[in-house]
C-alpha cells in the first residue's frame, strides 16, 4: 500500500507541475517603442533659371532713328510704316525669336513677322510693317512673343 500511497502522490505531483505549467502566463516578447521619424523635407522647389533673354519694352512707332528707337505712335496715317520696337536684355548671347503680330479690330490678322536674332546686352529689334496697299481704318492690336512667350505688352494703335 506504501507502493500506492507513493504513486499517487508522485502522480498528483505530476499532474499539479502540468496544471501549473499550462496554467503558467506567456511571457509577451518586449517591443522597443517605434522611433519617431520625422518625414523627410519636401525637395524644395527648383527655382526656374533666369530667361537668357527678356524683352524689356515694347513701342509702336513710324519712325526709327540711328540708334533703332522708335519714338511712340498711337495714330497712323493710311500708308504709313508701322514701325514695332522689341528692346531686349540677355546676360548672355543667346539666340531669340521675336514675333510681332498686328491684328485688325475684327480679329484678322493684319500681318505677322518674326525676326531672328542673337541678342546680347541691352539690344533694339525694330519688325516693320508696310502695305502696298492702304491701311484699313479702324483699331489694331499688336502683341509680341520672344522665344514663343508672350511678353506681356500688348499696344493698340488706330489708323485714320
Amino acid at each position: 500500500m506504501k507502493q500506492n500511497r507513493i504513486s499517487y502522490a508522485l502522480a498528483i505531483a505530476l499532474v499539479g507541475t502540468v496544471a501549473l505549467a499550462g496554467c503558467k502566463k506567456k511571457e509577451e516578447p518586449v517591443v522597443a517603442p517605434p522611433v519617431a521619424v520625422e518625414p523627410a523635407p519636401a525637395p524644395a522647389e527648383p527655382v526656374p533659371a533666369p530667361a537668357p533673354v527678356s524683352a524689356t519694352s515694347v513701342t509702336v512707332g513710324n519712325t526709327a532713328a540711328a540708334d533703332k528707337s522708335v519714338a511712340a505712335v498711337g495714330m497712323f496715317g493710311v500708308k504709313d510704316k508701322i514701325i514695332v520696337s522689341v528692346k531686349t536684355d540677355a546676360t548672355t548671347p543667346a539666340n531669340a525669336a521675336i514675333d510681332a503680330k498686328l491684328t485688325f479690330q475684327d480679329g484678322q490678322v493684319a500681318g505677322q513677322q518674326t525676326a531672328n536674332v542673337v541678342a546680347g546686352g541691352v539690344d533694339t529689334t525694330n519688325i516693320e510693317f508696310t502695305k502696298a496697299t492702304d491701311w484699313p481704318a479702324g483699331k489694331y492690336k499688336v502683341d509680341v512673343t520672344l522665344n514663343g512667350q508672350p511678353v506681356g505688352i500688348t499696344q493698340e494703335i488706330e489708323v485714320k
